[in-house]
């Protein structure tokens, strides 16, 4: 039995040392404030020591709950806020006098009740919103909300009951500290001021503000002003407000319109690119927006596109300007139908404007015009040579102002020459002077002289024409034979020759060609005498005077004229030497024939004997002839390994040496060929170089017959000795005719020494 006591006693809970929770209210006055008794069933000789631990004891904040500790007493010593500590669980511990524990420690919980001592407050002080104009309002109830932050077609009172929703603008909710399981922190919205009339309706529960009814006009209101009331307790309790502002966007729900039916402006004729005036209108959508931004079109009246209209961004009114220049006398007045628009669609609902034209007239004021040149500039011929006084042309100007009597005078403005005159009244240019070729006036034949037209308006206005006048050529001048003597060169029994040319001073078509012959009146001329063409010159051979006839084309001129050609014999003393070509200085003149021939000086020269002889020179080589002339590819060998001033700095060797090495050389055996045996016999003198083309024939035959004529060499495939080059050179044989053909027993290392021009030869042969 006492061990079934024993056994019961431990499953026994004692009820005295179970404290159940102990509710106190916040800020409550009466400190200290006993709020329980605490006892343990042990009760021992001397009594019981009670104590308390935990948050408010002996742990932050501290002092709020003390124990009497021999009675058990716990008494509140503070006012406490449930909204900084809505309950503290403390412990409690029962020893006797030696401190030994007599209980196992136990909870003690201390619930604090919430009291409405919080108002509500707003998330800020004023909120921000914008609904477009003429948005759809909700239905009849005041409590229409949002959904998920979303406009919804219903949303839901506190009491569960579906509502009708219009566009809503914004939310302007607001929080309560006080316990949120009380009627402490329900809140309700309401709005307390919005103006004259109730545009806008809030959600009771939520604080939603949506549209409430039709009218919203930003022309008329733009900005609504809220105030907000949020109240705890479900709205009888304590009460804050807030400053809802709700901005009206705009939409094009108003057409531009004019100010006015007509409007009437003036423009001066000729004018382009200025503005005429402008045409007035009025929106009044928002400024500055594409729904207030007019746009303007011109659409009938102006069918040559002379006008233009553009819209002013500042005052939104419609600039009208000129894009072509008008004419007075063609059309004075302008009657424009212009519309305005907007540059954005306007509304469906929008009505439609009663002044969306408007009608624009223009009056062409007359201005006085400059005079026109039709034709500018005039073009025309004249021949050289043509008399004083011969008329030219009648170079007139026109005036515009065809309803103005104005006249017009003429004057020469730039005539460098002073070849010309002008009548003043009639435009007629003259000729002052005679106008020949050449001049330094002249621009490739042309003559240019400026007239001036100058009408009597006032201020007078004036307009200047380009006359160009060409010069023509006219075949005046007959050729004149150069050099009316010469000399003429060449062995006895064989004619010589002399290069002839002609000058003509008329310019082209009237100049070259020139055309040569012997003159048809003594044809006993060609028995001695021959002409060639060479090279746009003319040769003529044997020792007579030839009377020559030289002509033009375009029409032809003949020119008769005596040529004195002198014959003297081939020897150094009378003639140049073979080498030196054909001979430029004339020699004096013989008596001439006893035949009066008349002769016409030309102004241009066709060519001069020298050039003639040059050119002739050049077309030679080219067509491969076999002419020598004085002038030899080889008369100058120069040093171009010193770096000096130039060709003027450098030292050439006298190729006359090479050609007459007995002028220059003492006489010595001429050199024996290679392969020719010794005892054969030396080859001839050097012969002369052909002095000229027809002399070529015979330089070949002498050189085969020679050839032919020598015993002691073999006739085949032997090199011959045309020419003797002189005894002698300071320079190395290059390579001979006999030599080998093969380069093996060649030593090319020295092209490594030569400098990087001659290094790719270095590596091929070196």
């Amino acid at each position: 039995p006492q061990a079934w006591g024993q056994h019961e006693g431990l499953r026994r809970v004692k009820r005295a040392w179970v404290i159940p929770p102990i509710s106190v209210s916040e800020n409550h006055k009466r400190i200290p404030h006993l709020l329980v008794q605490i006892k343990s069933d042990k009760q021992q000789p001397g009594g019981v020591i009670y104590s308390i631990k935990g948050p408010g004891v002996d742990e932050e904040p501290l002092g709020i709950f003390s124990i009497d500790k021999f009675s058990g007493k716990v008494f509140l010593n503070a006012m406490l806020d449930r909204e900084e500590n809505d309950r503290f669980r403390l412990k409690a511990f029962a020893l006797d006098l030696g401190g030994v524990t007599l209980e196992d420690p136990t909870d003690l919980e201390i619930i604090v009740v919430d009291q409405n001592d919080n108002r509500p407050l707003f998330r800020q002080d004023v909120f921000t919103g914008r609904v477009v104009e003429g948005a759809e309002p909700g239905g009849s109830s005041r409590r229409a909300g949002v959904v998920g932050g979303q406009t919804s077609p219903y949303a839901h009172t506190h009491r569960g009951a579906p509502v009708a929703a219009g566009t809503c603008v914004m939310t302007a909710d607001a929080t309560d500290a006080d316990d949120p399981d009380t009627d402490n922190a329900v809140l309700r919205y309401s709005i307390l001021e919005q103006g004259t009339t109730s545009m806008f309706t809030i959600n009771a529960t939520t604080g939603e503000i949506c549209t409430a009814r039709p009218g919203l006009d930003r022309e008329t209101v733009g900005i609504y002003n809220l105030t907000v009331q949020a109240a705890d307790m479900s709205g009888d309790g304590l009460t804050t407000t807030a400053t809802a502002i709700i901005y009206l966007e705009d939409i094009n729900d108003n057409p531009p319109e004019f100010t006015k039916e007509e409007f009437s402006m003036e423009v001066e004729e000729q004018a382009a690119g200025v503005d005429v005036g402008k045409v007035f209108v009025h929106d009044k959508d928002l400024a500055g927006s594409p729904n207030w931004l007019a746009k303007f079109t011109i659409l009938e009246g102006d069918p040559e596109g002379a006008f233009a209209i553009r819209t002013d961004p500042h005052t939104n009114d419609g600039v009208l300007s000129m894009a072509k220049p008008l004419d007075h006398e063609v059309r004075d007045r302008f009657e424009l139908t212009v519309s305005v628009q907007n540059e954005r669609p306007l509304e469906p609902t929008a009505p439609a404007s009663p002044r969306a034209l408007a009608t624009v007239r223009v009056r062409v004021r007359d201005v006085n015009e400059a005079p026109i040149f039709r034709e500018n500039p005039r073009r025309v011929s004249v021949l050289e040579g043509t008399p004083p006084g011969t008329p030219i042309t009648t170079y007139t100007a026109s005036d515009p102002d065809t309803r103005q009597l104005q006249t017009l005078t003429y004057a020469l403005l730039y005539d460098p020459a002073d070849w010309l005159q002008l009548e003043p009244h009639t435009g007629t240019v003259r000729t002052k002077r005679e106008l020949l070729h050449p001049s330094a006036f002249l621009q490739g034949g042309w003559y240019i002289a400026l007239l001036l037209a100058r009408d009597d308006a006032e201020p007078p206005l004036s307009a200047t024409g380009t006359l160009s006048i060409e010069i023509l050529e006219v075949n005046d001048h007959a050729p004149r034979l150069q050099p009316p003597a010469g000399v003429v060169c060449g062995r006895p029994g064989r004619g010589g020759t002399l290069l002839l040319g002609a000058t003509d001073d008329d310019r082209p078509p009237h100049g070259a060609p020139i055309h040569f012959q012997l003159s048809p009146q003594h044809p006993q001329l060609a028995r001695n005498w021959s002409i060639t063409r060479f090279n746009g010159e003319a040769t003529s051979s044997d020792p007579y005077q030839a009377p020559l006839t030289h002509f033009l084309h375009h029409p032809i001129i003949p020119s008769p004229s005596i040529l004195h050609p002198k014959s003297l014999p081939a020897s150094p003393p009378h003639c140049p030497s073979p080498t030196t070509g054909i001979p430029t200085q004339p020699a004096p003149p013989s008596p001439p024939v006893p035949h009066p021939v008349p002769t016409v000086p030309l102004p241009a020269v066709l060519a001069g004997l020298g050039a003639a002889r040059v050119r002739g020179r050049r077309r030679a080589l080219r067509q491969g002839l076999l002419q020598r002339s004085r002038d030899d590819m080889r008369d100058n060998i120069l040093n171009y390994d010193e770096q000096g001033g130039g060709e003027e700095d450098q030292d050439a060797y006298d190729i006359n040496q090479l050609r007459h090495p007995e002028f220059f050389l003492p006489r010595a055996k001429p050199p024996m060929r290679r392969d020719t045996p010794l005892s054969s016999a030396t080859p001839p003198a050097p012969r002369q170089l052909p002095s000229g083309p027809s002399d070529i024939e015979d330089f070949i035959n002498e050189g085969l017959e020679a050839a032919d004529g020598d015993p002691s060499v073999p006739p085949y495939d032997t090199a011959l000795i045309y020419d003797y080059e002189g005894s002698g050179s300071i320079t190395s044989t290059l390579s001979s005719i006999v030599s080998s053909l093969t380069d093996e027993d060649q030593d090319y290392d020295y092209l490594s020494e030569w400098g990087p021009r001659f290094q790719r030869l270095a590596e091929l042969y070196g």
